[in-house]
Protein backbone atom coordinates (compact mmCIF):
# COMPACT_ATOMS: atom_id res chain seq x y z
CA UNK A 1 0.00 0.00 0.00
CA UNK A 2 1.55 3.45 -0.91
CA UNK A 3 1.76 5.42 1.70
CA UNK A 4 0.80 9.10 1.09
CA UNK A 5 1.22 12.61 3.14
CA UNK A 6 -1.72 15.25 2.11
CA UNK A 7 -1.02 19.30 3.05
CA UNK A 8 -4.20 20.46 2.84
CA UNK A 9 -4.12 23.85 2.20
CA UNK A 10 -6.09 26.68 3.91
CA UNK A 11 -8.86 26.34 0.68
CA UNK A 12 -9.60 22.97 1.79
CA UNK A 13 -10.47 24.03 5.31
CA UNK A 14 -12.60 27.53 4.74
CA UNK A 15 -14.10 29.43 1.77
CA UNK A 16 -12.24 32.49 1.53
CA UNK A 17 -15.72 34.91 1.13
CA UNK A 18 -17.63 33.41 3.59
CA UNK A 19 -18.51 33.72 7.03
CA UNK A 20 -15.28 32.49 9.48
CA UNK A 21 -17.91 30.56 11.36
CA UNK A 22 -17.20 27.11 13.47
CA UNK A 23 -20.48 25.93 11.18
CA UNK A 24 -19.37 27.39 7.94
CA UNK A 25 -15.72 25.71 8.34
CA UNK A 26 -17.45 22.35 9.14
CA UNK A 27 -19.36 22.64 6.10
CA UNK A 28 -16.23 23.01 3.75
CA UNK A 29 -14.33 20.26 5.79
CA UNK A 30 -17.27 18.20 5.04
CA UNK A 31 -16.81 18.64 1.49
CA UNK A 32 -12.99 18.36 1.42
CA UNK A 33 -13.55 15.11 3.26
CA UNK A 34 -14.98 13.31 -0.01
CA UNK A 35 -12.14 13.94 -1.69
CA UNK A 36 -9.83 12.37 1.10
CA UNK A 37 -12.06 9.35 0.95
CA UNK A 38 -12.12 9.14 -2.37
CA UNK A 39 -8.12 8.66 -2.25
CA UNK A 40 -8.69 6.70 0.48
CA UNK A 41 -10.77 4.74 -1.40
CA UNK A 42 -8.41 4.11 -3.96
CA UNK A 43 -6.09 1.86 -1.42
CA UNK A 44 -3.42 4.96 -0.27
CA UNK A 45 -3.00 4.75 3.09
CA UNK A 46 -3.19 8.13 3.49
CA UNK A 47 -1.63 10.67 6.24
CA UNK A 48 -2.92 14.46 7.15
CA UNK A 49 -0.63 17.67 7.61
CA UNK A 50 -2.96 20.95 7.41
CA UNK A 51 -3.08 24.64 7.31
CA UNK A 52 -3.98 26.83 10.37
CA UNK A 53 -3.27 30.47 9.33
CA UNK A 54 -6.58 32.05 9.41
CA UNK A 55 -7.73 30.20 12.52
CA UNK A 56 -4.65 30.77 14.41
CA UNK A 57 -5.11 34.55 13.54
CA UNK A 58 -8.74 34.67 14.53
CA UNK A 59 -8.09 33.02 17.70
CA UNK A 60 -5.03 35.81 18.47
CA UNK A 61 -7.65 38.46 17.59
CA UNK A 62 -10.45 37.20 20.17
CA UNK A 63 -7.44 36.47 22.16
CA UNK A 64 -6.43 40.02 22.59
CA UNK A 65 -9.82 41.90 22.46
CA UNK A 66 -11.40 39.65 25.33
CA UNK A 67 -8.02 40.75 27.31
CA UNK A 68 -9.91 43.08 29.78
CA UNK A 69 -12.10 40.10 30.93
CA UNK A 70 -10.12 37.38 30.63
CA UNK A 71 -6.19 36.85 29.92
CA UNK A 72 -5.21 36.26 26.76
CA UNK A 73 -3.10 33.23 25.53
CA UNK A 74 0.89 33.31 24.35
CA UNK A 75 1.21 32.68 20.18
CA UNK A 76 2.01 28.60 20.50
CA UNK A 77 -1.08 28.30 23.05
CA UNK A 78 -3.55 29.70 20.19
CA UNK A 79 -1.44 27.61 18.06
CA UNK A 80 -2.59 23.80 20.07
CA UNK A 81 -5.89 25.61 20.54
CA UNK A 82 -6.32 25.81 16.65
CA UNK A 83 -4.81 22.37 16.04
CA UNK A 84 -7.59 20.60 18.10
CA UNK A 85 -10.94 22.98 16.45
CA UNK A 86 -9.57 22.10 12.61
CA UNK A 87 -8.99 18.20 13.91
CA UNK A 88 -12.12 18.38 15.64
CA UNK A 89 -13.95 19.15 12.63
CA UNK A 90 -11.51 16.77 10.09
CA UNK A 91 -12.60 13.78 12.30
CA UNK A 92 -16.30 14.60 12.08
CA UNK A 93 -15.84 15.57 8.13
CA UNK A 94 -13.59 12.50 7.61
CA UNK A 95 -15.39 9.59 9.71
CA UNK A 96 -18.94 10.72 8.15
CA UNK A 97 -17.01 10.77 4.52
CA UNK A 98 -15.62 7.10 5.14
CA UNK A 99 -19.07 5.35 6.63
CA UNK A 100 -20.19 6.77 3.40
CA UNK A 101 -18.29 4.45 1.55
CA UNK A 102 -18.22 1.73 3.79
CA UNK A 103 -14.43 2.49 4.80
CA UNK A 104 -13.74 1.04 8.47
CA UNK A 105 -10.95 3.70 9.67
CA UNK A 106 -10.72 5.56 12.36
CA UNK A 107 -9.32 9.03 12.54
CA UNK A 108 -7.82 10.81 15.16
CA UNK A 109 -5.94 14.16 15.54
CA UNK A 110 -2.38 14.27 17.51
CA UNK A 111 -1.80 17.48 18.92
CA UNK A 112 2.14 17.80 17.61
CA UNK A 113 5.19 20.02 19.15
CA UNK A 114 7.75 20.41 15.82
CA UNK A 115 11.33 21.37 17.50
CA UNK A 116 12.47 25.09 15.76
CA UNK A 117 16.31 26.37 16.23
CA UNK A 118 16.06 29.03 18.67
CA UNK A 119 18.77 30.78 16.17
CA UNK A 120 17.00 30.73 13.23
CA UNK A 121 17.36 33.62 11.17
CA UNK A 122 13.77 33.72 10.26
CA UNK A 123 12.88 34.91 13.72
CA UNK A 124 14.58 38.36 12.82
CA UNK A 125 12.48 38.24 9.74
CA UNK A 126 9.08 37.91 10.35
CA UNK A 127 7.31 36.52 6.54
CA UNK A 128 4.51 33.74 7.32
CA UNK A 129 1.13 35.17 6.91
CA UNK A 130 -1.35 34.54 9.71
CA UNK A 131 -5.23 35.80 10.06
CA UNK A 132 -7.64 37.79 7.66
CA UNK A 133 -7.04 39.95 4.76
CA UNK A 134 -6.70 43.62 5.32
CA UNK A 135 -6.66 46.72 2.95
CA UNK A 136 -2.97 48.83 3.06
CA UNK A 137 -4.83 51.15 4.95
CA UNK A 138 -6.22 48.56 8.12
CA UNK A 139 -3.10 46.83 7.94
CA UNK A 140 -0.79 50.06 8.18
CA UNK A 141 -2.67 51.21 11.40
CA UNK A 142 -2.55 47.63 12.86
CA UNK A 143 1.08 47.76 12.91
CA UNK A 144 1.25 51.35 14.32
CA UNK A 145 -1.13 50.50 16.81
CA UNK A 146 -0.35 46.91 18.08
CA UNK A 147 3.57 46.56 16.46
CA UNK A 148 2.31 43.24 14.19
CA UNK A 149 4.63 42.57 11.14
CA UNK A 150 2.50 43.53 8.27
CA UNK A 151 3.31 42.46 4.16
CA UNK A 152 1.31 42.31 1.12
CA UNK A 153 0.06 38.71 0.07
CA UNK A 154 0.74 37.36 -3.01
CA UNK A 155 -1.54 40.10 -4.79
CA UNK A 156 -4.47 39.26 -2.36
CA UNK A 157 -4.30 42.21 0.13
CA UNK A 158 -2.33 42.71 2.92
CA UNK A 159 -2.10 40.22 6.02
CA UNK A 160 -0.05 40.41 9.58
CA UNK A 161 3.52 38.19 9.35
CA UNK A 162 4.94 36.62 12.21
CA UNK A 163 8.61 34.40 12.34
CA UNK A 164 8.64 30.58 9.71
CA UNK A 165 11.64 28.66 11.30
CA UNK A 166 12.40 25.62 9.71
CA UNK A 167 11.33 22.34 11.58
CA UNK A 168 14.15 20.37 13.26
CA UNK A 169 12.36 17.13 15.33
CA UNK A 170 8.69 16.43 15.56
CA UNK A 171 8.02 15.35 18.85
CA UNK A 172 5.22 13.05 18.74
CA UNK A 173 6.32 11.37 15.87
CA UNK A 174 6.51 7.92 17.58
CA UNK A 175 2.96 8.41 18.58
CA UNK A 176 2.31 9.34 14.89
CA UNK A 177 3.88 6.15 13.56
CA UNK A 178 2.65 3.75 16.19
CA UNK A 179 -0.65 4.79 14.86
CA UNK A 180 -0.40 4.78 11.36
CA UNK A 181 0.84 1.04 11.62
CA UNK A 182 -2.65 0.62 13.78
CA UNK A 183 -4.55 1.50 10.25
CA UNK A 184 -5.68 4.90 11.36
CA UNK A 185 -5.65 7.98 9.32
CA UNK A 186 -3.80 10.22 11.22
CA UNK A 187 -3.75 14.07 11.51
CA UNK A 188 -0.85 15.39 12.79
CA UNK A 189 1.88 18.84 12.18
CA UNK A 190 -1.60 20.45 11.78
CA UNK A 191 -0.55 24.49 11.16
CA UNK A 192 2.76 23.24 10.93
CA UNK A 193 3.19 21.68 14.57
CA UNK A 194 3.55 24.42 17.48
CA UNK A 195 6.45 25.46 17.46
CA UNK A 196 9.01 24.62 20.50
CA UNK A 197 12.29 24.99 21.46
CA UNK A 198 13.98 22.44 23.50
CA UNK A 199 16.77 23.78 26.36
CA UNK A 200 19.92 22.02 27.77
CA UNK A 201 18.01 20.43 30.13
CA UNK A 202 15.84 18.68 27.09
CA UNK A 203 12.50 20.70 27.83
CA UNK A 204 10.16 22.21 25.75
CA UNK A 205 8.92 25.59 25.38
CA UNK A 206 6.58 26.98 23.01
CA UNK A 207 7.65 30.25 20.80
CA UNK A 208 5.67 32.80 18.76
CA UNK A 209 6.24 31.48 14.91
CA UNK A 210 4.52 29.55 12.63
CA UNK A 211 6.12 26.89 11.11
CA UNK A 212 5.59 26.51 7.29
CA UNK A 213 2.78 23.49 6.83
CA UNK A 214 4.45 22.12 3.75
CA UNK A 215 7.43 21.75 5.03
CA UNK A 216 6.44 20.18 8.21
CA UNK A 217 4.60 17.81 5.90
CA UNK A 218 8.01 17.28 4.30
CA UNK A 219 9.66 16.79 7.17
CA UNK A 220 6.67 14.32 8.17
CA UNK A 221 7.09 12.30 4.81
CA UNK A 222 10.73 12.05 5.32
CA UNK A 223 10.06 10.58 8.65
CA UNK A 224 7.48 8.27 8.50
CA UNK A 225 9.09 6.78 4.91
CA UNK A 226 6.32 8.07 2.94
CA UNK A 227 6.07 7.07 -0.82
CA UNK A 228 4.24 10.78 -1.80
CA UNK A 229 3.66 14.17 -0.85
CA UNK A 230 0.86 15.38 -2.04
CA UNK A 231 0.37 19.33 -1.20
CA UNK A 232 -3.01 20.51 -1.89
CA UNK A 233 -3.62 23.98 -2.99
CA UNK A 234 -6.02 26.65 -5.00
CA UNK A 235 -4.54 25.88 -8.12
CA UNK A 236 -4.96 22.77 -10.49
CA UNK A 237 -1.34 22.88 -11.73
CA UNK A 238 2.02 25.19 -10.89
CA UNK A 239 1.90 27.70 -13.10
CA UNK A 240 5.51 30.25 -14.63
CA UNK A 241 4.71 33.56 -14.83
CA UNK A 242 1.43 33.15 -13.21
CA UNK A 243 -0.94 34.95 -14.06
CA UNK A 244 0.51 37.01 -16.81
CA UNK A 245 -0.41 36.19 -20.65
CA UNK A 246 2.94 34.14 -20.98
CA UNK A 247 1.55 31.66 -18.29
CA UNK A 248 3.16 28.47 -18.45
CA UNK A 249 1.19 25.16 -16.55
CA UNK A 250 3.88 22.39 -15.33
CA UNK A 251 2.95 19.10 -15.75
CA UNK A 252 5.97 16.74 -14.59
CA UNK A 253 9.70 19.03 -13.60
CA UNK A 254 12.57 17.35 -12.27
CA UNK A 255 14.28 18.52 -9.19
CA UNK A 256 16.56 19.83 -11.37
CA UNK A 257 13.97 22.38 -13.26
CA UNK A 258 12.29 22.85 -9.85
CA UNK A 259 15.22 24.31 -8.82
CA UNK A 260 16.21 26.33 -11.73
CA UNK A 261 12.62 28.02 -11.29
CA UNK A 262 13.21 28.94 -7.88
CA UNK A 263 16.84 30.50 -8.66
CA UNK A 264 14.96 32.57 -11.50
CA UNK A 265 12.40 34.17 -8.85
CA UNK A 266 9.16 32.26 -10.45
CA UNK A 267 7.14 31.74 -6.80
CA UNK A 268 5.92 33.83 -4.30
CA UNK A 269 7.47 33.53 -1.11
CA UNK A 270 5.01 32.56 1.44
CA UNK A 271 2.61 31.19 -1.50
CA UNK A 272 4.08 28.94 -3.80
CA UNK A 273 7.73 29.20 -3.05
CA UNK A 274 7.86 26.88 0.04
CA UNK A 275 5.26 24.23 -1.57
CA UNK A 276 8.43 24.42 -4.79
CA UNK A 277 11.11 23.97 -1.47
CA UNK A 278 9.37 21.39 0.19
CA UNK A 279 8.67 19.01 -3.37
CA UNK A 280 12.17 19.76 -4.21
CA UNK A 281 13.67 18.25 -0.27
CA UNK A 282 11.60 15.01 -0.56
CA UNK A 283 11.56 14.01 -4.11
CA UNK A 284 15.70 14.32 -3.85
CA UNK A 285 15.69 12.51 -0.49
CA UNK A 286 15.43 9.11 -1.57
CA UNK A 287 15.22 7.17 -5.03
CA UNK A 288 11.49 6.45 -5.84
CA UNK A 289 9.92 9.34 -3.82
CA UNK A 290 7.52 11.88 -5.53
CA UNK A 291 5.60 15.10 -4.92
CA UNK A 292 2.53 15.61 -6.36
CA UNK A 293 0.81 19.73 -6.43
CA UNK A 294 -2.91 20.41 -7.34
CA UNK A 295 -6.13 21.22 -6.26
CA UNK A 296 -8.44 19.18 -3.83
CA UNK A 297 -10.84 18.59 -6.97
CA UNK A 298 -8.05 17.12 -8.89
CA UNK A 299 -6.32 15.06 -6.46
CA UNK A 300 -7.01 11.12 -7.06
CA UNK A 301 -6.87 12.11 -10.65
CA UNK A 302 -3.56 13.70 -10.12
CA UNK A 303 -2.08 10.38 -8.39
CA UNK A 304 -2.53 9.10 -11.42
CA UNK A 305 -0.54 11.30 -13.28
CA UNK A 306 -3.51 12.86 -14.84
CA UNK A 307 -3.42 16.16 -13.67
CA UNK A 308 -1.60 18.67 -11.46
CA UNK A 309 2.10 19.09 -11.16
CA UNK A 310 4.55 16.04 -10.40
CA UNK A 311 7.87 16.65 -9.16
CA UNK A 312 10.58 13.96 -9.26
CA UNK A 313 14.10 13.21 -8.30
Amino acid sequence: MEKVIIALGGNALQEGSGPATAEAQLKIVEQSSEHIADIIGQGFQVVLAHGNGPQVGRIVLQNEYAAPITPAMPFDVCGAMSQGMIGYHMQQGLAKSLRKRGIDKGVATVVTQVVVDANDKAFAAPSKPIGPFYTEEEAGRLQAEKGYSVKEDAGRGWRRVVASPMPVEIVELPVVKAMIAQGFVVITVGGGGIPVIRGADGNLTGTAAVIDKDLAAEKLSEDVDADALVILTAVEQVCLNYGKPDEKRLSTISVAEANEYIAQGHFAPGSMLPKIQAAVQFASSKSGRRVVITSLEKAVDALQGKAGTTICG
